[in-house]
């Protein structure tokens, strides 16, 4: 096998994008939708209603105009149906049994109840998997890389179907989990000198702090070549890209909110879609639903159709994010649509009308690094999405600030957010390691109006 071949699937990866992956795509939906009429009541009962013969579907117009969008609110909604019973539900939406399922995942349940990800053996090794090691291979992940893998490894999606799925590429995998916290995680890595860290950004930011507690050492001399991140904003956003970058001494890489993985080129350009023979992706109108077309800086909520698995199937199915695709191509040279996660549709703020996201408020508290640690919090005293001003940011400094040099931090601060995000926040400070730290997915709220 050629090490140095651009792409792990040489087969499909050079076609991404291109007319002759759309045909291919139309006729995989065709025979989904064939096992879905057969097999899973729920859209049976769609595909009758809406006279939607799925052996003569002409294209993804037609299907987008039959068959209606699946989200949370669906799932709930179903599950009601069944009695509250979960599984019944899954029965429901499946082309194959429950009883068939091999491996139960879900996601964090971070904004409400997990969103379940019944796999079977096939939808490891042959779709999830697939997507990921096509990633890898791209950012320059070799079988001779060792993994550390610090991702939640109790059910999260993100943990062990990813991991086994990077098993295809033959690397050594270090299952530590972020269950083990930093202390243990970054023992493991004192042993077994992984080259890979695979996790949230939030986490690698934490062991950056940690390391010269538990190690004596700074993570850029632990020998880390690549980091891989995802499951929250942070690899994307440029000032975290930078500081994780530096402090490690290696590359980082973005991957998820689909089927994403970011590539090498110096500047980032957002996340590669990497499956068009494995998904089908869209884009709608966040309040409409309309479907919006996939054009260079097009900005919608992402929707995602299976077009091989057994389990995991979703059609024309939501997980709440916000991208702007990018279509032209990309200076890395390398295959594939772009997109750049702007936010979840339940995370945005309206502040006197002007929409924000977190990610854009933490990158610019991150533009001040290292006066300020990189940790806040927005403190909400009533519930989303709507904020009656000012916005209230509690930030940490750094360490030996006086009270002069925080008043001029604030200052510069406040004329940052102004400028990019047009919003004039209050500030309230934080003293160093005040925040508590998170294993997971990095906390990014704080809820006052709960505990009224």
């Amino acid at each position: 096998m050629n090490q140095d071949r651009p792409y792990w699937n040489m087969e499909i990866e050079p076609l991404l994008n291109t007319p002759e992956i759309k045909k291919l795509q139309l006729e995989k939906l065709k025979k989904m939708l064939v096992r879905l009429k057969a097999n899973a009541p729920f859209y049976a009962k769609m595909i009758e209603t809406s006279k939607l013969d799925p052996e003569k579907l002409m294209s993804f117009e037609e299907f987008k105009e039959k068959i209606q969008l699946f989200n949370k609110e669906s799932l709930r909604a179903l599950v009601m149906e069944c009695h509250g019973d979960l599984l019944k539900a899954l029965d429901q939406i499946m082309p194959i049994s429950i009883d068939q399922v091999d491996y139960m995942g879900t996601t964090t349940g971070t904004t409400g109840i997990p969103t379940p990800y019944p796999l079977t053996n096939f939808d490891i090794h042959n779709v999830w998997g697939e997507a990921m090691v096509r990633g890898a291979w791209r950012a320059g992940i070799r079988s001779n890389d060792r993994t550390l893998y610090c991702f939640a490894l109790s059910m999260v999606i993100a943990g062990v179907p990813t991991m086994i799925g990077m098993q295809k590429m033959g690397c050594m995998i270090l299952p530590v989990g972020a269950e083990a916290k930093s202390e243990r995680i970054l023992m493991m890595q004192g042993l077994f000198r992984g080259t890979v860290y695979v996790g949230t950004p939030s986490l690698a930011e934490y062991l950056i702090e940690q390391a010269p507690k538990v190690l004596g050492k700074d993570v850029g001399q632990l020998g880390f070549k690549y980091l891989m991140c995802g499951g929250e904003p942070g690899a994307g956003i440029p000032e975290i890209k930078k500081k994780l970058e530096s402090s490690y001494g290696a590359r980082l890489f973005d991957a998820g909110a689909g089927y994403g993985f970011s590539c090498d080129y110096p500047e980032y350009q957002g996340m590669h879609w990497m499956a068009d023979d494995l998904a089908y992706y869209e884009l709608v109108d966040p309040d409409t639903k309309a479907p919006i077309p996939l054009e260079n800086g097009a900005q919608g909520e992402a929707v995602f159709t299976t077009l091989e698995g057994d389990g995991m199937v979703w059609v024309r199915q939501s997980m709440g994010d916000i991208h702007q695709v990018f279509t032209e191509p990309c200076p890395c040279g390398r295959s594939g649509f772009r997109y750049k996660v702007i936010g979840r549709s339940d995370d945005m703020l309206k502040v006197k009308g002007v929409m924000v996201y977190p990610s854009h408020i933490k990158g610019v508290v991150n533009e001040f690094v290292p006066r300020v640690t990189g940790e806040m919090r927005i403190v909400l005293d009533e519930r989303p999405p709507r904020v009656v001003p000012p916005l209230k940011l509690r930030i940490e400094h750094a360490r030996n600030l006086d009270r002069t040099e925080i008043d001029k931090l604030e200052r510069e601060i406040m004329e940052s957010m102004s400028r990019r995000l047009k919003i004039n926040p209050k500030i309230l400070w934080a003293e160093p390691g005040e925040l508590e730290r998170s294993h997971y997915k990095s906390q990014t709220f704080e809820k006052l109006y709960e505990k009224k």
